[in-house]
């Protein structure tokens, strides 16, 4: 029908009037094209545009595969990013939380794909939060080959926005962590360094700062030369390079990832009722974010442990006689490794 046949004007309301920019929507989809394209790996091709993306496992080179799946989002992590404007980084850590989750079930990541949703979208900024999304994946050797841009009026205010993230791995049968038929009491338990508090614990990050009487562009106590803002936005580190040739070496028995829980409850998920992780906290130096945060929020040494991943991003178990060659992968990735504990019989 014409617009004269439904009786609309050419003045009539559009999709734009109630805050939806289809035009928008669609400039964003042609500015992140390249960066989704620089993504690509054996099995993806990552173009977009399409209602789904296609992954060829075969291509990847699997015969047998099981798959492992995992979905995770940023955390208010995301209203420190508003606030100072910088959102740059907060796609790597959506990739973070999202490959470090299967990598510690022992699969590759192959292909992401990620949710934006906001008040208004803006081409420009849009293009800079998933361009965080593209470097995330490329460093983790994961194709970007879809997502979802969600302009949502009324759901959201202002600056606002939100982030979800989608992975598939893939491990070959037989081959996924944790082994609990290796995994034996004297396993020595490897941490590798974090890069910061990563993306899990902000809701009292955000209290502390506030009892600091900081602002975001206030000089960070603990990191000279950076502002507060910049320090805590350091993004989550990306496991997958120096992991995947310990795994696909046989060389671990376990991997857990240091999220939400912090060293207290993530260690145990990887080990059988017959043994627990014993962590020796005199064997590494807590970072001087966990003690600013701890000495300025009054917060108990416990709360700290349980709730922030304290200098240690993930913790790998591995069989006494195979730590010197883990150890020397480890430095050879570029990865700060450390021995702080055992396995124990429970």
């Amino acid at each position: 029908m014409t617009a004269k046949q439904t009786g609309a004007s050419n003045n009539g309301l559009t999709y734009a009037d109630s805050g939806v920019d289809i035009d928008a929507g669609d400039a964003l989809v042609n500015r992140i094209k390249p960066l989704a394209a620089m993504t690509r790996r054996a099995g993806a091709a990552a173009d977009l545009g399409g209602f789904g993306g296609a992954f060829d496992l075969r291509a990847a080179g699997y015969d047998d595969p099981i798959l492992i799946s995992g979905t995770d989002g940023v955390g208010t992590k995301l209203k420190l990013a508003i606030a100072t404007g910088k959102v740059d980084t907060v796609g790597i850590d959506l990739v973070a939380m999202c490959v470090n989750d299967v990598l510690a079930q022992g699969a590759e990541p192959l292909f992401f794909l990620d949710y934006l949703a906001c008040s208004k979208l803006d081409p420009a900024r849009g293009e800079a939060i998933i361009s965080g999304i593209a470097v995330g994946c490329k460093e983790s050797n994961c194709a970007l080959i879809g997502g979802e841009t969600a302009e949502m009026p009324g759901m959201y205010d202002g600056e606002d926005f939100d982030l979800a993230g989608f992975v598939v791995g893939a491990a070959e049968r037989g081959r996924l962590l944790p082994d609990h038929d290796r995994m034996a009491a004297g396993d020595v338990l490897i941490g590798l360094a974090s890069s910061g508090i990563h993306s899990n614990g902000f809701s009292l990050v955000r209290k502390v700062v506030e009892i600091s009487g900081l602002d975001w562009s206030d000089d960070a106590p603990f990191a000279p030369g950076k502002t507060l803002g910049d320090a805590l936005l350091a993004p989550t580190r990306l496991y997958v390079k120096a992991c995947m040739p310990l795994i696909k070496n046989d060389l671990l028995t376990g991997l857990a990832h240091i999220t939400g829980g912090g060293l207290i409850e993530n260690p145990p998920r990887m080990t059988p009722d017959t043994l627990i992780p014993v962590i020796d906290y005199d064997s590494f130096e807590l970072p001087a974010v966990f003690k600013w945060l701890e000495q300025t929020g009054g917060i108990e040494r416990h709360e700290i442990h349980r709730t922030f991943n304290c200098g240690i991003g993930m913790l790998l178990a591995v069989p006494v006689d195979k730590v010197d060659a883990a150890m020397s992968s480890l430095a050879q990735s570029g990865e700060t490794a450390m021995i702080i504990g055992t396995l124990q019989n429970a």
